[in-house]
């Protein structure tokens, strides 16, 4: 077992979006719209829990960067479903507050069956890089993380927001080459790449995912060995970028289980 301030394993990584309209009863009747959006997520996720993580630390941007509980938890009622959903479990310890990234996220593994204890990883959307590289790096010498044998990370995250007159931040050039890029690094696990996103133009075109992709990226280059990326998703079905990966490292030896390769659009 891992000791204080000793890197613990990173075994898997999933990359999903978090728009309200995924769960379903707040997309209404157009729920079918983002079932093949749902069906990534699942695999995605299925993947990332097949590498057996003992703890999944959930990542996303919200309000302020903060670290939440298992039983921590937020409510929908802004976005019009009066209804709570707890990162993992339901007791009276838990505090209220959770961002609408890491909602998504506990609601996703919910969904996908997972048993292994989840924490959260909150970050403020103006977290300078260097930041995102310090807690991405400390995410694996964690004292919270460190009791584990093995860590999985679940980053929440959307593309721009400006892809079309009718996004939500209108029409920007420069959004579909700012995707485009993502999607590449994603595809490739490569990490230099999403930790070379400019934040001012991330913020330009409304970007949510910069900072957790930037803390994958930390978290992965800290490991120091090779990983292998999977796309399964790059479509801007409202103006909005989203991205579902799968990431693991490389392992030598025949039976060294890969993400395997393939994208879809």
């Amino acid at each position: 077992m891992a000791g204080y301030g000793e890197n613990v394993p990173l075994v898997a990584a999933a990359v999903c979006p978090h728009p309200p309209a995924i769960f379903p009863e707040l997309a209404g009747a157009a729920a079918a719209e983002l079932d093949d959006l749902r069906e990534a997520c699942v695999g995605a996720i299925g993947r990332l829990l097949a590498a057996e993580p003992e703890l999944v630390v959930v990542v996303g941007t919200g309000d302020r960067t903060a670290r939440y509980g298992p039983a921590d938890h937020g409510s929908l009622r802004p976005y019009g479903l009066d209804r709570w959903v707890h990162l993992d479990r339901i007791n009276c310890a838990g505090q209220p507050g959770l961002p609408l990234s890491l909602m998504v996220g506990g609601w996703l593994l919910r969904r996908a069956g997972a048993r292994c204890l989840r924490h959260g990883q909150s970050l403020a959307p103006d977290t300078p890089v260097e930041e995102c590289r310090r807690i991405g790096a400390e995410l694996l010498a964690d004292p919270g993380a460190a009791a584990e044998h093995r860590v999985g990370l679940l980053v929440m995250g959307d593309g721009s927001a400006c892809r079309g007159e009718r996004a939500p931040g209108y029409d920007d050039p420069a959004a579909r080459p700012y995707d485009d890029e993502v999607a590449a690094a994603l595809a490739a696990a490569d990490a230099a790449a999403l930790l070379a996103l400019d934040p001012e133009l991330s913020a330009r075109l409304r970007v949510a995912g910069r900072p957790a992709w930037q803390v994958l990226a930390a978290a992965v280059a800290r490991t120091g060995v090779p990983w292998r990326g999977r796309l399964d998703y790059h479509a801007a079905p409202y103006g909005v970028a989203y991205f579902v990966a799968s990431w693991a490292p490389v392992r030598s030896g025949p039976n060294a289980p890969t993400p395997g390769g393939g994208t879809a659009s």
